[in-house]
């Protein structure tokens, strides 16, 4: 191995991390400028429901089904000294099949947007429903050129080039935000801007996939776009993916049940949610997919030997639980601030605040399962196993769904306003949804959201433990990951007291203000009770400053 690829293979989590940071933030960027010029308005729940129904080409073909089918046989081909050319021509065969499929999907997509609208976001209706269709088949053509990205985003993380795939989306959002500037200076209206902001989708996919196609065709120099289905690696990859997508596809119709739930409850709850989940999604990204997108090709390269793996995941798992509980402290009790930072003005006002931050803590309660999960699954890709994962991922999407189901609509009849809740109504009595008339009043802000994230938060701990006993077949010498969440629970659990308290004494600061002293504070505290309990990653986090004071 040369002595760049040993710096890639250690530094492979940094450099993911690091590209994913500059893509969400940039992405944070996107939806700030999104809620003042949209808000938590009807055409932008119009626009959520466009962006999500799509994706379900990039959930179902896209990075976590290629991860789990396509990145380990191919990064073991990589290592064939004998043939190395065999594994371009394995690329070239999935990125054949790949390209056919997608631009099938994306052809039904675009013909059929109506009727998958109307089954997909039932709740819409009028202009609202309208301006769905038409926003549906513009992003269906931008998601197409995001799958393909996908695939090279396969091939460069097998070959230790980590940065570039991750960071690419930070073009994607680029555009986005473009459009959303230009409506923004020509006082367009909130359903033009929606349009701009569609097309921009599209033009952005195309450019995120073309920045990284030049270093693929580099790497893999006989790389050759022919069907090849006799090809034993290939047939193994096929055997793979048939149940990685039911469990990619499990995930969606998580997503697809949020989506037809929430259109259903009041104006804005889309958007609102939507909102969330950007800002929940981000630890995930940055702490579990960089890690364990950075920990599959090598783990891949171990040939399945369960001791080896075992220790590898186990050092994986510790890093995780360390950022995530991190992560979910300070979202739960210093998230108000830091969404009011973000979103608030123009549109978005301190109720929606309030109603974002809501969805955004009881998301976060889930954030270590659902961290610690996606490595476990890695685990268990890089094993051979892509059908337990996928079961199971198919019981936590009912359990949320259903959880949700049964919360959401009570809550939808409790009213946000600037202070936090301010009538409960009925919402202790179960019923159904609320009359349409009322829904689409955007004057008054309502809690329904909040049972998604309810169900969310539930699901994946279920997941977690599911896993956990799954795994334990397969490498009884890992540590259960529960255990793994006991020592940095502890330094959480002081933590977030003490951020709790750094919230009620600067609420009356700027919110940047109170961000910067909130978030500081608490985040201090969790990495200093944690050091003195023996968490080694707080070490890690410690020992630059000491060497600086020591110097």
């Amino acid at each position: 191995m040369s002595s760049s690829e040993t710096n890639n293979k250690r530094s492979g989590s940094v450099l993911v991390g690091a590209g994913i940071m500059l893509s969400r933030l940039a992405g944070l960027l996107r939806e700030m400028v999104a809620g003042r010029v949209i808000g938590n308005s009807g055409p932008g729940d119009a626009l959520i429901a466009a962006l999500r129904i799509p994706n379900l080409l990039q959930n179902l073909l896209g990075e976590g089904v290629l991860s789990a089918s396509f990145v380990p046989v191919y990064s073991e081909l990589l290592d064939d000294e004998e043939d190395p050319r065999e594994a371009d021509r394995v690329a070239g065969a999935v990125g054949a099949l790949l390209l056919a499929v997608t631009g099938l999907a994306v052809l039904v997509l675009v013909l059929a947007a109506r009727p998958i609208t109307r089954v997909l976001a039932w709740g819409l209706t009028g202009d609202n429903f309208e301006l769905a269709v038409d926003l549906t088949r513009i992003v269906a053509v931008g998601i197409g050129f995001m799958v393909m990205s996908a695939w090279c985003l396969g091939i460069l993380n097998s070959h230790r080039h980590f940065f570039l795939p991750y960071v690419a989306p930070v073009l994607w959002n680029a555009v986005q935000i473009g459009a959303l500037l230009l409506a923004w200076q020509r006082d367009w209206s909130i359903a033009d801007a929606a349009r701009g902001l569609a097309i921009g989708v599209s033009i952005g996919g195309l450019l995120q996939l073309l920045i990284q196609l030049p270093t693929v065709l580099r790497l893999a120099r006989g790389l050759r776009f022919r069907f090849d289905n006799s090809h034993p690696r290939v047939r193994e990859i096929r055997r793979r993916f048939g149940p990685a997508v039911a469990g990619r596809g499990a995930v969606q119709l998580s997503a697809y049940l949020d989506l037809i739930l929430a259109s259903f409850l009041a104006a804005g709850g889309l958007s609102a949610l939507f909102r969330a989940q950007i800002l929940y999604t981000l630890p995930v990204s940055l702490f579990a997919m960089s890690v364990a997108a950075a920990e599959l090709p090598e783990l891949s390269r171990l040939g399945g030997d369960p001791t080896s793996v075992a220790r590898r995941t186990n050092g994986a798992l510790r890093r995780i639980a360390f950022w995530m509980l991190a992560a979910s402290l300070l979202l739960i009790a210093a998230g108000e601030p830091i969404v009011e930072l973000l979103f608030e003005g123009g549109e978005f006002t301190s109720a929606d605040t309030s109603l974002v931050w809501l969805i955004l803590a009881f998301y976060a309660v889930g954030l270590p399962a659902i961290g610690l999960s996606r490595m476990l699954q890695n685990a268990s890709y890089a094993m051979g196993d892509t059908s337990g994962p996928a079961r199971i991922a198919a019981i936590r999407v009912s359990i949320a769904a259903v959880i949700g189901l049964i919360v959401m609509f009570p809550l939808d009849r409790a009213i946000v306003g600037a202070n936090g809740v301010e009538a409960l109504g009925d919402a202790l009595g179960f019923a159904g949804p609320l009359e349409a008339g009322v829904r689409r009043d955007e004057s008054v802000v309502r809690l329904g959201a909040v049972g998604l994230a309810i169900g969310s938060a539930i699901g994946a701990w279920v997941e977690l433990f599911l896993l956990s006993r799954l795994i334990d077949r397969r490498l009884p010498s890992l540590p259960n990951p529960a255990r793994i969440l006991i020592p940095p629970g502890v330094a959480a659990a002081v933590a977030f007291a003490v951020t709790a308290g750094m919230k009620l004494l600067v609420g009356d600061l700027p919110s940047l203000l109170a961000v910067v002293l909130t978030v500081g504070v608490g985040g201090a505290v969790y990495v200093f009770v944690a050091f003195r309990t023996g968490v080694k990653e707080a070490d890690m986090v410690l020992r630059p400053a000491r060497r600086a004071i020591w110097r």
